[in-house]
């Protein structure tokens, strides 16, 4: 993780990886779970853009802050009332909504089985039980995609 991230924040070596990253997906490349997110910077307004993984449970597609709350594009989203765009090939407006904490464990342990990048900010492994990611839905925000 220190290679990547410090402190929660990218490295240089991270933000070269990111957007190699974003690039890549955002042409729809496998795969198919990533995809770039875009949405209004919250202070310059600026387009700012993010590789995700999309994590889908029972047919719905949402979004995970591996970072937490502090997270750039979590603070963007929310300055943006949610509202952002999906790259995967093609651009696609979405909404994004807040998951309540009650609803959030599932997701994140299928975000943790899908993502191995970002399962290292995580303190549990795939398999813990779903008891164990409800203790530590607090620390990372979940938003679900809806179309916008």
């Amino acid at each position: 993780m220190r290679l990547l991230y410090r402190n929660w924040r990218p490295t240089r070596l991270g933000r070269w990886v990111n957007k190699f990253s974003g690039w890549w997906s955002g042409l729809g490349l496998p795969p198919r779970f990533q995809a770039v997110l875009e949405v209004h910077g919250r202070t310059s307004g600026r387009i700012r853009s993010n590789p995700v993984v999309i994590a889908t449970v029972e047919g719905k597609c949402y979004l995970v802050s591996m970072l937490g709350p502090e997270s750039d594009w979590v603070k963007n989203v929310e300055g943006a009332h949610g509202d952002a765009i999906i790259r995967q090939g093609r651009r696609r407006r979405v909404h994004l909504v807040a998951v309540p904490l009650e609803q959030r464990a599932p997701i994140l342990r299928e975000y943790v089985r899908i993502a191995p990048s970002g399962r290292q900010h995580f303190p549990l492994a795939v398999e813990a039980a779903l008891s164990d990611f409800d203790a530590i839905a607090g620390r990372y925000p979940v938003y679900r995609i809806d179309p916008s």
